[in-house]
């Protein structure tokens, strides 16, 4: 098949190549001409706009979009719609929150183009093994482009979960799963450190990854970074979130739905960027007034 591709990040360039090894053809375009370069080496057809992409396309059209959430993809699905014709469909790769989606598919069918919200995981792997699609649309517009879907993902890794929006629902709430996993090992892995028996950890996660019931992906990623640096000595204890966590304990709240491990560890992620937490010192405060307990003086201050 023929796709257009447009954003040559980490996931739209590695999901270019696996494409293009999967017998498709890929026109691709990114604000970055060296992005475009990088990917005609792999036997795309590169494009200088959105237009020319568009118009190096055959009718019906469909047209990958694999920008940062947010404004970004709000204005270039924008662009990309306004040079499309009825028929032709808009994939959204990346992730957006599943209430734009829903609205955006809902303003592009007033012009008969369709839209499908593709919740992608995979990550910096994705070109290797594959990646886990979670596609919310129109059943035709699914089955046109199910080749593209089946070449992305791994065998048995893709889905129409739903209609517009629900792709992206579905991948908001795998990352607040993803969340909670993470911060369960990582709060394991700090009692192992901490703990009397000098354990040695790379070596436990590795023991893990054979039979344990708590083996995965997560557990291989974690062995990869220890064999690379055993201690962690060169990565900060920051914890970024880029959003959907947030979204799904904000889904949980709006439908009252219990969801107090993924909220621990969102909460977890925003303590890991205080380098000085205000609510601690209180507590230590508070514990002196009522019980004459101890408290460290802050550093410069007076004991």
């Amino acid at each position: 098949m023929q796709i257009g591709m447009v954003g040559l990040g980490k996931m739209g360039a590695n999901m270019t190549r696996r494409l293009l090894e999967g017998g498709h053809e890929a026109v691709a375009f990114d604000i970055d001409p060296n992005a475009v370069k990088a990917v005609e080496g792999h036997g795309a057809r590169g494009a200088s706009s959105i237009e020319e992409l568009v118009g190096a396309l055959s009718a019906p059209r469909a047209v990958w979009v694999m920008v940062p959430a947010g404004r970004i993809t709000e204005e270039t699905i924008a662009e990309v719609a306004s040079v499309l014709e009825p028929g032709d469909v808009i994939i959204d790769g990346g992730n957006s929150r599943y209430s734009d989606s829903a609205q955006r598919a809902a303003t592009l069918e007033k012009r008969g183009i369709g839209f499908i919200d593709a919740g992608t995981s995979g990550g910096i792997w994705g070109l290797k093994e594959g990646y886990s699609l979670m596609i919310g649309g129109e059943p035709g517009d699914f089955s046109r482009l199910e080749p593209i879907f089946a070449t992305l993902a791994p065998e048995g890794g893709y889905a129409r979960v739903g209609p517009a929006g629900s792709g992206h629902f579905t991948k908001m709430v795998h990352n607040g799963i993803e969340y909670a996993l993470m911060q369960a090992y990582g709060e394991g892995f700090e009692l192992l450190h901490d703990s009397e028996y000098s354990i040695d950890i790379e070596r436990v996660v590795k023991v893990w990854q054979h039979g344990s019931v708590i083996r995965s992906w997560l557990l291989d990623l974690a062995a990869s970074a220890l064999e690379d640096d055993p201690n962690l000595d060169e990565i900060a204890p920051y914890v970024e979130d880029s959003g959907e966590g947030r979204w799904t304990l904000e889904t949980a709240i709006d439908r009252a739905v219990p969801v107090p491990t993924i909220a621990a560890a969102l909460f977890a992620r925003f303590a890991s960027r205080r380098e000085v937490s205000y609510s601690a010192k209180l507590v230590a405060a508070l514990r002196k007034e009522f019980g004459g307990h101890s408290v460290r003086a802050a550093k410069g201050g007076p004991v």
